[in-house]
């Protein structure tokens, strides 16, 4: 299980367990964090799960693939380096933790 640590616009921080196999956006909504929405439900077709990834500690998550690169750009707000979908960060096994910024909006 590895911890993630979401922090919206505003500076104010959620942490959440995740457990292995499960992504970020599915934590964050299972959880009621404001700022994911994940509207397709992980099928890579709306960018409303976008975050930035801020730190890893541990295991990497998995790389950006082609299909999420060409999806970032249809997010919100503007893409930054470090800009990644969250359904497409799918925690792995053992210990790690995460911290991803929210943007100020999905929409």
């Amino acid at each position: 299980m590895a911890q993630v640590t979401f922090s919206d616009a505003n500076g104010h921080q959620s942490v959440l367990d995740v457990p292995s196999g499960t992504s970020i956006m599915e934590a964050a909504v299972d959880n009621g964090i404001d700022g994911i929405d994940g509207q397709c439900g992980g099928r890579l077709i709306c960018a409303t799960c976008h975050v930035f990834l801020e730190a890893v500690e541990g295991p990497a998550p998995p790389g950006l693939d082609a299909d999420e690169d060409d999806m970032l750009d249809y997010t919100a707000v503007q893409r930054r380096p470090n800009s990644r979908l969250s359904c497409r960060l799918v925690m792995g096994e053992g210990p790690g933790a995460l911290i991803v910024g929210l943007p100020d909006t999905q929409t």
